[in-house]
Parts: C-alpha cells; structure tokens; sequence
C-alpha cells in the first residue's frame, strides 16, 4: 500500500531553521521514500511501511536531538506526489 505525508515541524526553540533541516536530511537518508519540501511543509511518499519506519526514526531522532518540538502531519492512503 502507498502512503503520502505531510508534515509541519515547529521547534520550540529561537534556532528553528537547523532542526527543520537536521530532520529532512535525515528523512533523505531513507532511499525507499520520496521527500519533497516546500516553505510550507515536508512531504513523503512510498510504500506505508518504508515511510513509517523513517517518520518513526526521524521524529525519535529529532526529540533526542532537539528536545521539545511540535509535529503536525497528515496521512492519506495512496501516492500523491505531484
């Protein structure tokens, strides 16, 4: 089954550009999923299980990283990448 995401980040902190940036680049280690961003927000694509095991990992990553910080995301079945 395919899977597109998007998410929001919002640190809580006055440094908000280097988590928002540490957090895709580790999304775009994982090369079974696209991710594609935009000034809005970070979207993914691929197979649901490849993109949850790296939303999952990504997400503990940045807490552990950067302590408190907010995530918005949405979750819809099927590819809709542009």
């Amino acid at each position: 089954m395919q899977l597109s995401v998007e998410i929001s980040k919002y640190p809580l902190a006055d440094d908000y550009i280097t988590p928002i940036k540490g957090f895709i680049d580790q999304l775009n280690q994982y090369p079974d999923i696209t991710v594609l961003t935009n000034t809005m927000s970070t979207q993914l694509f691929g197979d649901y299980d490849s993109v949850m095991q790296a939303l999952q990992a990504c997400i503990k990553w940045s807490f552990q990283r950067y302590g408190k910080v907010v995530f918005v995301c949405k979750f819809i079945q099927g590819d809709l990448r542009p």
